[in-house]
């Protein structure tokens, strides 16, 4: 599998992750399917404190044991905060609690150190300077190696490249959602930062089984999505691709993504997943003819 560098950093991660927040809670299945991912040459496995309260961690950290941890680069994120006796959770990005925060991480992961630490969201009216100060911290403390940000929202992943030492933006990007490539997109790369895509399959409304067709999507109806779905199956088969695959080489077509993480909840999924690092990238028709048939989305709502 093709590995890309991330960010400026050392870390060079294969271009197809696994999400894991998809695995499920079925332990040994979970398990399985990481040990699976890893045999087929991916080295990047992304989780978070928040899935499954923690066990998605749990899960993470007892499928690596006994492996080569130096070929494994386990990314996870901070900053939703659950608090005991309440449901859900809030949102806290102060120094104090991602240094607390991180040792249970460590702890579920079951690992001395985290290559890749990420803030789980951010707005503007979070203490910055004290969440950059934390993980300056953990950076030279070696709890971790490098850190980033999880976010869509475009005036914070400037806030967080111009203070900061980032190396990564983790936000969401398929054909039915392009709009990291209005300013985001462009900014990474001007900036040598690199993005995690996540959501390349939308739903799996981008996949040859077409689920959730009949919803709505960002600013695409059941019914827009229903008259683009054969079109986007028609390039795909043109050139022997599923519809997946398809939607996962586009996403890896701009220079700034490093590495995307399409979830999968079976192995099947998995296994067609990670078959497209054997596909060839697309044609530069190809790309075209895909933006053409879809929208360039705009982030409105989340500046």
């Amino acid at each position: 599998m093709k590995r890309n560098r991330l960010g400026a950093s050392e870390l060079m991660v294969g271009e197809i992750g696994l999400g894991c927040m998809s695995l499920g809670t079925d332990r040994q299945q979970a398990i399985s399917m990481i040990h699976a991912a890893l045999e087929h040459g991916v080295n990047f496995l992304d989780t978070a404190d928040l899935y499954d309260d923690g066990l998605n961690e749990e899960i993470v950290g007892s499928a690596i044991q006994g492996r080569n941890r130096g070929e494994i680069i386990i990314a996870t994120k901070v900053g939703n905060r659950r608090i005991p006796g309440q449901e859900g959770w809030v949102w806290d990005a102060s120094k104090a609690y991602i240094l607390s925060a991180v040792k249970e991480s460590l702890r579920r992961l079951r690992t001395d150190y985290i290559d890749l630490y990420q803030l789980h969201g951010g707005t503007l009216e979070d203490p910055i300077d004290e969440t950059i100060e934390a993980f300056e911290q953990l950076k030279r403390e070696g709890v971790i190696r490098y850190y980033g940000i999880s976010s869509i929202r475009p005036n914070v992943i400037r806030e967080y490249t111009n203070r900061s030492s980032i190396i990564s933006v983790m936000s969401q990007y398929s054909l039915l959602d392009r709009r990291p490539e209005e300013e985001v997109l462009p900014w990474l790369a001007e900036h040598s930062i690199s993005m995690i895509a996540r959501g390349p399959v939308a739903k799996g409304i981008l996949s040859n089984r077409g689920r959730r067709l009949q919803e709505n999507y960002l600013d695409y109806t059941g019914d827009s999505l229903s008259s683009l779905y054969p079109k986007l199956l028609d390039s795909a088969n043109v050139n022997g691709r599923s519809l997946s695959q398809l939607a996962i080489r586009y996403v890896l077509s701009h220079p700034a993504v490093a590495v995307t993480i399409p979830g999968a909840s079976s192995l099947e999924q998995l296994l067609e997943n990670i078959a497209v690092a054997e596909a060839p990238p697309l044609r530069e028709e190809e790309i075209i003819l895909l933006q053409k048939l879809t929208r360039s989305n705009r982030y409105e709502q989340h500046r």
